[in-house]
């Protein structure tokens, strides 16, 4: 899949769609040279391979602001 973040987009940036990991859990998002960019999904997910699966399916809720 190469979509690329929505919230990305509103800040400037092209950048393609990752899981990512917060304090909060698993999340998609979009990362530059390492660092996180963009919270793309509403959800978090306990698991890495969940998270994967929602990205994969694009099962999950895009938000639509930073």
């Amino acid at each position: 899949m190469n979509a690329t973040g929505f919230i990305a987009g509103q800040l400037g940036y092209d950048l393609e769609l990752s899981v990512l990991k917060s304090s909060a859990g698993y999340y998609i998002g979009t990362s530059m040279d390492s660092m996180p960019v963009s919270r793309e999904s509403v959800e978090y997910w306990e698991s890495e391979s969940d998270a994967e699966a929602a990205l994969q399916h694009s099962s999950f809720t895009q938000r639509q602001s930073p």
